[in-house]
């Protein structure tokens, strides 16, 4: 069975240093398992690989939807596996890298099986579609799982409403978890995990995030809030740096708090991403990955 390698660790750690570093002695092509790059003009906040970087390395699974759509993890282990399979058959090999461990826990173990109903959720549709109809709620699944929508009726209000809160409660489509994102990965992984020194890693979550503010990451804020129609609770903007962002832009923090919150916030999601990462099977430190690399 063919080998697919992966490169995981908290925010600001160096994956992606480190990934192009081997990228330049290895043929590798880079596959992104990070959440927020996924979002088309979201580049300052999620340090996505330059334009001149990724066009000496192929990178995937960046740019995929516009900061005011959905997209979940059940998707984007659909996505891994078929561009994966493309590099393979290319002769390279594919070198996963990123922080989101719930796309990479997805993508080796698969998705539950549809959550149960959860009541208090399933309320909270009904009132919605009391105020805006069963339509408007068909519409907006039609967003989030076009295949689902595609056939349900608009006024099929049960159909609707389970739809909806299985999206709303794993992240995924209902049309994906019944279309079978638990088959089995026609390739191995072998995982490997870069995690600093806690001081270091600080130094370099302050280093980044305030190299973030100086490249414009307010602005670029403000031009996605011109072009789409956005809110506080989607996805795209309740990612790290960009909520903050947006609580700056709507007057509720200053500067100095938006810094502040900011660094504080990265700070939780790289404990957070570490505790995932302990909790993943089988991962190896960063520095072996180059000797498998080697061996492949």
């Amino acid at each position: 069975m063919s080998t697919a390698f992966a490169l995981l660790g908290p925010t600001a750690s160096g994956k992606s240093a480190l990934a192009l570093r081997l990228a330049a002695q290895y043929p590798l092509e880079i596959v992104s398992v990070d959440s927020a790059q996924v979002y088309r003009g979201m580049d300052v906040g999620t340090a996505k690989p330059a334009a001149a970087e990724r066009a000496r390395v192929p990178h995937h699974l960046i740019d995929l939807v516009d900061p005011d759509e959905r997209y979940s993890a059940g998707q984007f282990r659909l996505d891994a596996i078929r561009v994966i399979k493309e590099i393979l058959q290319r002769k390279k090999a594919p070198l996963l890298v990123g922080g989101t461990m719930l796309y990479y826990r997805t993508l080796i173990a698969g998705l539950d099986a549809l959550p149960q109903a959860n009541a208090e959720l399933r309320e909270a549709i009904s009132r919605q579609a009391e105020q805006h109809g069963w339509p408007a709620l068909h519409a907006e699944l039609g967003k989030v799982d076009p295949k689902a929508a595609a056939r349900i009726m608009p006024n099929d209000a049960q159909r609707i409403q389970r739809a909806l809160e299985v999206y709303r409660i794993s992240g995924a489509a209902i049309s994906a978890l019944q279309r079978g994102v638990n088959e089995p990965l026609p390739f191995s992984i072998k995982g490997f995990a870069l995690v600093p020194e806690r001081a270091e890693l600080h130094r370099r979550i302050e280093q980044r995030f305030d190299a973030m503010l100086r490249a414009g990451l307010v602005d670029e804020v403000r031009r996605l809030t011109r072009i789409h129609r956005l809110n506080a609770d989607m996805p795209s903007m309740r990612a790290v740096g960009y909520r903050q962002a947006w609580s700056f832009l709507e007057g509720e923090i200053d500067e100095n708090a938006l810094r502040e919150q900011g660094v504080a916030a990265t700070r939780q999601l790289a404990k957070r991403q570490i505790t995932w990462l302990r909790s993943l099977p089988g991962l190896e430190p960063a520095q072996n990955l180059e000797d498998a690399l080697t061996r492949a």
